[in-house]
């Protein structure tokens, strides 16, 4: 049985395809969305009701997401790296001191 496929295999085939489709999509229904985000679908649901994402509900009832919307909102609140926060140190005291010697 050298070439039997595993349940793993399966799954991880199916990951891929998953990520290929939603790569294509720009309109996310609320599965996607939690596929997309890596959130569970009850996460989303909060999410929305307090209104911490961005979402459409256009006749009410279904949720969808506009793609790039969730991928601004996953990327918010970017945190600086050491080497960022060491340059902007010192501009800061460059320009603090005029740069005197």
């Amino acid at each position: 049985m050298a070439n039997a496929i595993t349940l793993q295999d399966i799954s991880s085939r199916l990951d891929v395809l998953t990520a290929a489709i939603l790569s294509n999509k720009n309109v996310l229904n609320i599965d996607e969305a939690a596929a997309f985000t890596g959130m569970t679908v009850s996460y989303l649901y909060k999410l929305t009701s307090t209104q911490e994402i961005p979402h459409y509900k256009p006749r009410g009832k279904m949720l969808y997401f506009d793609r790039a919307e969730l991928e601004s909102w996953l990327l918010q609140r970017r945190i600086k790296t050491t080497e960022e926060i060491n340059t902007s140190a010192v501009n800061h005291v460059v320009g603090v001191h005029g740069g005197a010697k």
